[in-house]
């Protein structure tokens, strides 16, 4: 009997221990398979909405809480199996000693069933973190819709200036080709203006003859002021007017010759010598040397040449022509200068 006994308790024990152990190996899957799910759904998560929004920054410390619970309850489940392998040796010793294994089991077991608990828990917070995670994705993708606008507007705005910079530079073509047409029209008008000024010198010359008090230097005719006007005056004397007169009859006859579309006058300077004059009609040989070429242009209309072909210019003593010091220096530097020039 006492035998028989002795069995039934030993096959209760050999019976209860398998079933144990499978519950503590499916435990052991369970939480395996729930802590892989949890540490996959943790990194796509975490590599799809990272830096997102601060709600993410949220759920990242949350994860992290729930990464270190797991890992707790993974301690705990370690000194569990430890316990078990303790208790498993054990057994075949002492009877008394299954008794206190059995409490302790029992106290194990619910830790389990806090720690099953604990991760429905869990469960339900990572559920409402994916509904944050799919509120910032969607905010994601309406962020993605506004850059794709933009980069078509700024797309468009590309066009735009590739069009504006080529039209630029057909307008610039055309203002170069535009030069090119009116600098080779100006030189034509030049080159037209200086036949008409050799004609208008070869004409003077025969007019005027070999008269030593009337020169030609470069492209201007000069007269000594002796010809024109008495020392310290700006009235043209009487024997000027033949001279001015041929001189004006020569520009009438060049006035219509010459096309209207060329710009032309003939300017009058007027020059001193280097002796100063101060009366209180000509302060300086400014008011001088202007006064005299202003009187030649005053002349020269009344013959009938146009206003508008003509131009007054005085320079006083500043523009000499010898730079010594001698009479005949000054003499040569009080002239009047008649050239014909473009506007």
């Amino acid at each position: 009997m006492a035998y028989s006994r002795s069995n039934r308790r030993s096959g209760s024990s050999s019976d209860y221990w398998p079933g144990f152990v499978d519950a503590m190996a499916t435990l052991l899957l369970v939480m395996t398979f729930l802590l892989s799910v949890f540490m996959l759904t943790n990194y796509f998560v975490t590599q799809e909405v990272s830096g997102k929004d601060t709600a993410l920054q949220r759920l990242n410390r949350q994860i992290t809480q729930l990464t270190e619970l797991l890992a707790l309850e993974q301690t705990k489940k370690q000194k569990l199996e430890d316990n078990i392998a303790s208790l498993s040796a054990s057994l075949a010793a002492s009877d008394s000693e299954k008794s206190r294994l059995q409490g302790l089991i029992s106290a194990e077991s619910g830790k389990a069933k806090a720690a099953s608990s604990r991760l429905v828990g869990l469960s339900s917070d990572l559920d409402k973190q994916k509904k944050i995670s799919s509120a910032a994705l969607a905010k994601v993708e309406l962020l993605n819709y506004q850059m794709a606008a933009l980069r078509r507007q700024i797309a468009a705005l590309n066009k735009t200036l590739d069009a504006s910079a080529a039209r630029e530079s057909a307008n610039k073509a055309r203002i170069a080709d535009l030069g090119k047409r009116l600098n080779i029209a100006l030189a034509r008008k030049v080159q037209e203006l200086s036949r008409y000024r050799s004609e208008f010198f070869g004409r003077l010359r025969q007019v005027l003859g070999d008269r030593k008090d009337i020169r030609v230097v470069g492209d201007r005719f000069v007269f000594q002021s002796e010809v024109l006007f008495s020392a310290g005056s700006a009235q043209l004397n009487p024997q000027a007017h033949e001279q001015l007169n041929k001189f004006a009859q020569a520009l009438i006859s060049l006035e219509g010759e010459i096309p209207e579309e060329i710009n032309w006058v003939l300017r009058v300077d007027g020059h001193t010598d280097a002796t100063p004059i101060q009366t209180p009609q000509f302060p300086s040989n400014w008011e001088l040397s202007t006064a005299r070429a202003i009187s030649v242009v005053r002349y020269f209309i009344s013959q009938g040449v146009k206003p508008t072909r003509l131009m007054a210019a005085g320079f006083g003593e500043f523009r000499p022509i010898a730079t010594g010091d001698t009479p005949e220096d000054y003499r040569r530097n009080r002239r009047i200068e008649l050239k014909l020039t473009n506007q």
